[in-house]
Protein backbone atom coordinates (compact mmCIF):
# COMPACT_ATOMS: atom_id res chain seq x y z
CA UNK A 1 0.00 0.00 0.00
CA UNK A 2 1.26 3.16 -1.18
CA UNK A 3 1.67 4.68 2.29
CA UNK A 4 1.06 8.47 0.81
CA UNK A 5 -2.18 7.12 0.77
CA UNK A 6 -4.55 8.04 3.53
CA UNK A 7 -6.30 4.97 5.10
CA UNK A 8 -9.14 7.02 6.94
CA UNK A 9 -10.03 9.70 4.49
CA UNK A 10 -11.29 12.71 6.43
CA UNK A 11 -15.51 12.89 5.68
CA UNK A 12 -16.63 16.28 4.39
CA UNK A 13 -18.13 18.77 6.92
CA UNK A 14 -21.79 18.25 6.88
CA UNK A 15 -23.25 21.46 4.56
CA UNK A 16 -24.74 24.56 7.08
CA UNK A 17 -22.67 23.32 9.98
CA UNK A 18 -19.62 25.56 11.46
CA UNK A 19 -17.23 24.88 14.64
CA UNK A 20 -16.02 28.02 15.62
CA UNK A 21 -12.34 27.77 16.84
CA UNK A 22 -11.23 27.83 20.65
CA UNK A 23 -12.17 31.29 21.80
CA UNK A 24 -10.58 31.49 25.00
CA UNK A 25 -7.51 33.45 23.18
CA UNK A 26 -9.42 35.82 22.18
CA UNK A 27 -11.70 36.64 24.88
CA UNK A 28 -10.79 39.79 27.51
CA UNK A 29 -12.99 40.13 30.54
CA UNK A 30 -12.44 44.06 32.06
CA UNK A 31 -13.11 45.02 35.57
CA UNK A 32 -14.97 47.99 36.88
CA UNK A 33 -13.70 48.52 40.15
CA UNK A 34 -15.59 49.92 42.92
CA UNK A 35 -15.55 51.14 46.46
CA UNK A 36 -17.86 49.05 48.64
CA UNK A 37 -21.34 50.11 49.46
CA UNK A 38 -21.83 48.19 52.14
CA UNK A 39 -20.99 51.27 55.14
CA UNK A 40 -23.24 53.54 53.50
CA UNK A 41 -26.20 50.17 53.58
CA UNK A 42 -25.34 49.33 57.46
CA UNK A 43 -24.78 53.53 58.46
CA UNK A 44 -28.51 53.52 56.37
CA UNK A 45 -29.68 50.86 58.55
CA UNK A 46 -29.02 52.36 61.81
CA UNK A 47 -30.04 55.53 60.92
CA UNK A 48 -33.59 54.66 60.51
CA UNK A 49 -33.57 51.78 62.97
CA UNK A 50 -32.50 54.43 65.97
CA UNK A 51 -35.53 56.76 64.20
CA UNK A 52 -38.11 54.10 64.36
CA UNK A 53 -36.91 52.61 67.86
CA UNK A 54 -36.98 55.91 69.34
CA UNK A 55 -40.69 56.40 68.24
CA UNK A 56 -41.74 52.63 69.57
CA UNK A 57 -40.11 53.33 72.76
CA UNK A 58 -42.19 57.18 73.17
CA UNK A 59 -39.25 59.23 73.16
CA UNK A 60 -41.32 61.44 70.13
CA UNK A 61 -44.85 62.98 70.57
CA UNK A 62 -48.13 61.09 69.39
CA UNK A 63 -48.03 63.21 66.73
CA UNK A 64 -44.46 62.28 65.50
CA UNK A 65 -45.16 60.00 62.97
CA UNK A 66 -45.16 62.27 59.78
CA UNK A 67 -41.98 63.52 60.99
CA UNK A 68 -40.31 60.14 61.22
CA UNK A 69 -41.76 58.73 58.08
CA UNK A 70 -40.10 61.48 56.51
CA UNK A 71 -36.76 61.15 57.95
CA UNK A 72 -36.74 57.41 57.35
CA UNK A 73 -37.66 57.89 53.58
CA UNK A 74 -33.97 58.98 52.75
CA UNK A 75 -32.97 55.42 53.62
CA UNK A 76 -34.99 53.68 50.87
CA UNK A 77 -33.13 55.91 48.66
CA UNK A 78 -29.77 55.45 49.84
CA UNK A 79 -30.55 51.46 50.39
CA UNK A 80 -31.58 51.19 46.97
CA UNK A 81 -28.81 52.96 45.41
CA UNK A 82 -26.42 50.34 47.34
CA UNK A 83 -28.22 47.63 46.30
CA UNK A 84 -27.78 48.64 42.36
CA UNK A 85 -23.89 48.72 43.11
CA UNK A 86 -23.53 45.75 45.12
CA UNK A 87 -24.83 44.23 42.07
CA UNK A 88 -22.34 45.80 39.84
CA UNK A 89 -19.64 44.19 42.31
CA UNK A 90 -21.64 40.60 41.78
CA UNK A 91 -22.05 40.69 45.20
CA UNK A 92 -26.09 38.99 45.21
CA UNK A 93 -26.21 38.50 48.90
CA UNK A 94 -25.59 42.10 49.78
CA UNK A 95 -27.60 43.48 46.80
CA UNK A 96 -30.94 41.50 47.70
CA UNK A 97 -30.49 42.31 51.60
CA UNK A 98 -30.24 45.79 50.88
CA UNK A 99 -33.16 46.10 48.16
CA UNK A 100 -35.50 44.20 50.07
CA UNK A 101 -34.12 47.12 53.38
CA UNK A 102 -34.73 50.03 50.51
CA UNK A 103 -38.47 47.97 50.09
CA UNK A 104 -38.99 48.01 53.81
CA UNK A 105 -38.15 51.64 54.46
CA UNK A 106 -40.29 53.12 51.46
CA UNK A 107 -43.31 51.00 52.72
CA UNK A 108 -42.70 51.78 56.32
CA UNK A 109 -42.58 55.32 55.54
CA UNK A 110 -45.60 55.68 53.58
CA UNK A 111 -47.46 54.11 56.17
CA UNK A 112 -46.63 56.07 58.66
CA UNK A 113 -47.33 59.00 56.59
CA UNK A 114 -50.81 58.36 55.27
CA UNK A 115 -52.12 56.28 58.22
CA UNK A 116 -54.31 54.52 56.03
CA UNK A 117 -56.99 52.22 57.32
CA UNK A 118 -55.66 48.94 58.14
CA UNK A 119 -52.13 50.27 57.34
CA UNK A 120 -50.54 48.78 60.94
CA UNK A 121 -52.20 45.18 59.38
CA UNK A 122 -50.61 45.21 56.35
CA UNK A 123 -47.60 46.45 57.88
CA UNK A 124 -47.42 44.03 60.55
CA UNK A 125 -47.44 41.02 57.42
CA UNK A 126 -44.86 42.99 55.92
CA UNK A 127 -42.69 43.06 58.59
CA UNK A 128 -42.96 38.98 59.19
CA UNK A 129 -42.57 38.25 55.56
CA UNK A 130 -39.53 40.23 55.32
CA UNK A 131 -38.24 38.39 59.11
CA UNK A 132 -38.66 35.15 57.86
CA UNK A 133 -36.15 36.32 54.58
CA UNK A 134 -34.03 37.65 56.52
CA UNK A 135 -33.78 34.50 58.41
CA UNK A 136 -33.37 32.29 55.19
CA UNK A 137 -30.52 34.88 54.15
CA UNK A 138 -29.09 34.57 57.99
CA UNK A 139 -29.12 30.54 56.86
CA UNK A 140 -26.52 30.96 53.91
CA UNK A 141 -24.81 34.20 54.85
CA UNK A 142 -22.54 32.98 57.98
CA UNK A 143 -19.30 33.06 56.45
CA UNK A 144 -20.15 37.12 56.02
CA UNK A 145 -19.97 37.65 59.66
CA UNK A 146 -20.66 41.22 59.33
CA UNK A 147 -23.89 40.72 57.39
CA UNK A 148 -24.83 37.58 59.29
CA UNK A 149 -24.61 39.57 62.62
CA UNK A 150 -26.72 42.52 60.89
CA UNK A 151 -29.20 39.85 59.88
CA UNK A 152 -29.43 37.98 63.22
CA UNK A 153 -30.66 41.17 65.31
CA UNK A 154 -32.61 41.87 62.14
CA UNK A 155 -34.77 38.99 62.33
CA UNK A 156 -35.44 39.54 66.21
CA UNK A 157 -36.48 43.01 65.48
CA UNK A 158 -38.46 42.83 63.00
CA UNK A 159 -40.79 39.63 64.14
CA UNK A 160 -41.48 41.59 67.65
CA UNK A 161 -42.53 44.70 64.83
CA UNK A 162 -44.75 42.23 63.22
CA UNK A 163 -46.27 40.94 65.90
CA UNK A 164 -46.57 44.52 67.39
CA UNK A 165 -48.39 45.58 64.33
CA UNK A 166 -51.05 42.62 64.25
CA UNK A 167 -51.53 42.46 68.38
CA UNK A 168 -51.35 46.41 69.06
CA UNK A 169 -49.40 44.99 72.58
CA UNK A 170 -47.95 48.45 73.85
CA UNK A 171 -44.89 46.53 75.88
CA UNK A 172 -43.99 44.61 72.12
CA UNK A 173 -43.72 48.03 70.95
CA UNK A 174 -40.91 48.80 73.48
CA UNK A 175 -39.53 45.21 72.83
CA UNK A 176 -39.36 46.14 69.17
CA UNK A 177 -37.38 49.35 69.59
CA UNK A 178 -35.33 47.85 72.42
CA UNK A 179 -34.14 45.59 69.00
CA UNK A 180 -34.40 48.45 67.12
CA UNK A 181 -31.48 50.41 68.70
CA UNK A 182 -29.73 46.91 69.44
CA UNK A 183 -29.91 47.13 65.73
CA UNK A 184 -28.69 50.24 65.43
CA UNK A 185 -25.52 49.92 66.91
CA UNK A 186 -24.69 46.61 65.43
CA UNK A 187 -24.82 47.77 61.67
CA UNK A 188 -22.76 50.86 62.97
CA UNK A 189 -20.19 48.72 64.34
CA UNK A 190 -20.02 46.68 60.70
CA UNK A 191 -20.05 50.35 58.49
CA UNK A 192 -17.43 51.53 60.67
CA UNK A 193 -15.17 48.51 60.63
CA UNK A 194 -15.20 48.08 56.95
CA UNK A 195 -15.16 51.93 56.57
CA UNK A 196 -11.75 51.64 58.20
CA UNK A 197 -10.52 48.08 56.46
CA UNK A 198 -11.15 50.12 53.18
CA UNK A 199 -9.06 52.95 54.00
CA UNK A 200 -6.19 51.38 55.70
CA UNK A 201 -6.34 48.22 53.33
CA UNK A 202 -6.08 45.74 56.26
CA UNK A 203 -8.48 44.75 58.64
CA UNK A 204 -8.65 47.21 61.76
CA UNK A 205 -11.70 45.77 63.81
CA UNK A 206 -12.60 41.94 63.75
CA UNK A 207 -15.36 41.05 61.48
CA UNK A 208 -14.84 37.52 61.48
CA UNK A 209 -14.64 36.88 57.79
CA UNK A 210 -14.41 32.68 56.57
CA UNK A 211 -14.31 30.80 53.80
CA UNK A 212 -14.87 32.53 50.43
CA UNK A 213 -15.45 35.84 52.48
CA UNK A 214 -12.11 35.88 54.02
CA UNK A 215 -10.71 34.47 50.33
CA UNK A 216 -12.06 38.05 48.96
CA UNK A 217 -9.99 40.23 50.78
CA UNK A 218 -6.97 38.20 51.93
CA UNK A 219 -6.77 36.18 48.56
CA UNK A 220 -4.68 36.84 45.50
CA UNK A 221 -5.83 38.34 42.27
CA UNK A 222 -5.97 34.92 40.83
CA UNK A 223 -8.62 33.70 43.99
CA UNK A 224 -9.99 37.06 43.00
CA UNK A 225 -10.42 35.85 39.13
CA UNK A 226 -11.31 32.26 39.87
CA UNK A 227 -14.68 30.85 38.12
CA UNK A 228 -15.05 34.39 36.52
CA UNK A 229 -16.50 33.01 33.68
CA UNK A 230 -19.10 31.81 35.21
CA UNK A 231 -20.25 35.04 36.97
CA UNK A 232 -23.70 36.46 36.10
CA UNK A 233 -22.72 39.07 32.75
CA UNK A 234 -20.07 36.99 32.03
CA UNK A 235 -21.72 33.51 31.14
CA UNK A 236 -24.16 32.77 28.51
CA UNK A 237 -27.51 33.42 30.49
CA UNK A 238 -28.44 33.82 34.33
Amino acid sequence: MNASQDQHPQQPEPAGRHFEPDLRSMTRINLRPIASPMPLGFFAVAIASVIVGSLQLGFFGDDAHRAVALTILPAFVLQFLVSILAFGARDVLAATLMACFSGTWLASSLVLAVNPPGGAEVLGVLNLVFACFALLMASVARRKRALWFVLCVAVPRFAVAALYNLTGAEWLAYVSGAFGLLLAAVATYAAFALMLEDMRGEQVLPIGRSGPAHAAVEGDLTVQLRDLERQAGVRRTL
